[in-house]
């Protein structure tokens, strides 16, 4: 198979012979460079979209994808009829009831905080991952009698390791509207709950310091007699924002919507951002490569100069001239990216599926930093790699067209 007159020229001026190996080594440095900065930003990418992608995945799994607040009555009164209505919006899957409050929690003499959220375990499935996460215990015990306690309670591993609890074992829970009326004024009085259930949903906040009960439970602790929110699964995820919007479009302006990119939208603009910091800052690593490519194929140009004239003088116009250098920048950006990218995938592969960076859980809401590569993300850093590497030729090739035969071979 014959080559293209350029690219047979551009190859043969990429392998120096050993007078030139100045230039050739320039060359193999200029595709480390580009390689480099590729597989940098290919693992740089693909860590901040695995972090954003496992962070709103344990989101999600752990809340519900739309939050509704009935703004007059304060709350919802008949939550199974409410639940009915709210399903008849477009794009809604799943609704239950929910009421929050917060309490102190002891057991085995050690305290801590709590968010206590009262469900109804049956429509609770049609919402949440909350039966999925569960280690021990059972959901539908919740709605079991437990002797000598006021119901029954599912809480976080972490909460459960640090309380000194296990499934069977009771806490003593205390709130600010658990008071009772005696003799010397009123006075805090605690109430009992049964561990039925450890749960770990991937997000330290949640395994630390929540619990479920059963709604008639949270209404007991809290003093509540309504529903203080109902709670939405919609069929697509993305379509969240538009479903909250047609809660009020659909049942009127007493129901207020909330999707979970709106009550998340700071978390996610700031690992957004720093995706684009980062990739930013790496991608100038690319630059610095192309200005290598720009810097080899000038020494080549001031090398090469007496066969360039040679060429000329044999027929070869400046198109032809300005080619050979165009396809050797080109050949050196695309090995290089090639090189870059495959080993950006490698690592990243091999990152996530052995978990190599380990980060602590109680700081962060994931416990090691996830990698994820995006097609399309990949296919955005080998176009632009290559474009910019071949953007670094033009300089070089357009002087080595403009090369005065006359000139260069006058003291030849």
């Amino acid at each position: 198979m014959t080559l293209p007159f350029e690219l047979y020229i551009a190859t043969r001026y990429l392998v120096a012979r050993r007078r030139q190996a100045f230039i050739s080594l320039i060359s193999v440095v200029s595709i480390g460079g580009v390689a480099v900065g590729v597989m940098a930003l290919v693992v740089a990418l693909a860590l901040m979209t695995g972090m954003h992608e496992d962070i709103r995945d344990k989101l999600i799994d752990a809340q519900a994808h739309v939050y509704v607040h009935k703004i007059l009555a304060g709350g919802f009164d008949d939550y199974q009829a409410e639940a009915e209505l709210l399903l008849t919006v477009p794009g809604v899957v799943g609704a239950a009831p929910s009421t929050t409050g917060r309490a102190l929690v002891t057991g085995a003499g050690t305290e801590a905080f709590i968010t206590i959220k009262g469900i109804d375990p049956v429509l609770e499935r049609g919402v949440t991952d909350l039966e999925g996460a569960l280690l021990y215990g059972s959901l539908h015990a919740l709605d079991e009698e437990h002797d000598r306690a006021l119901g029954g309670v599912i809480i976080g591993e972490a909460l459960a390791l640090a309380l000194g609890v296990f499934v069977g074992d009771t806490v003593s829970v205390l709130s600010k509207q658990s008071v009772t009326l005696s003799p010397i004024g009123v006075l805090p009085r605690a109430q009992r709950l049964q561990v039925v259930g450890i749960f770990n949903l991937g997000l330290y906040e949640y395994d630390n310091s929540y619990g479920f009960v059963t709604l008639d439970a949270a209404g007991r602790l809290f003093r509540k007699e309504s529903v203080d929110l109902m709670q939405l699964r919609v069929e697509d995820l993305d379509d969240a924002a538009a479903v909250a919007l047609a809660v009020s479009d659909t049942l009127g302006a007493n129901y207020y919507a909330q999707g979970w990119n709106e009550l998340n939208a700071p978390l996610f603009s700031a690992l957004w951002l720093e995706k684009m910091g980062i990739s930013i800052s790496i991608g100038l690593i690319v630059m610095v490569a192309a200005l290598n490519i720009v810097a080899s194929l000038i020494l080549l140009v001031m090398e090469k100069s007496r066969d360039i004239a040679i060429l000329k003088t044999m027929g070869a116009n400046g198109r032809s001239i300005r080619g050979i250098f165009v396809l050797q920048g080109g050949i050196i950006g695309v090995v290089g990216t090639v090189v870059g990218a495959g080993l950006g995938l490698v690592i990243s592969v091999i990152a996530d599926r052995y978990q190599l960076i380990q980060i602590p859980g109680d700081v962060y809401p994931i416990s090691y930093v996830p990698f994820r590569v995006v097609p399309l993300d990949f296919l955005l850093v080998v176009t632009t790699a290559v474009l910019v590497c071949l953007l670094a030729t033009i300089y070089p090739s357009r002087q080595a067209s403009r090369l005065d035969p006359a000139e260069a071979l006058r003291y030849q």
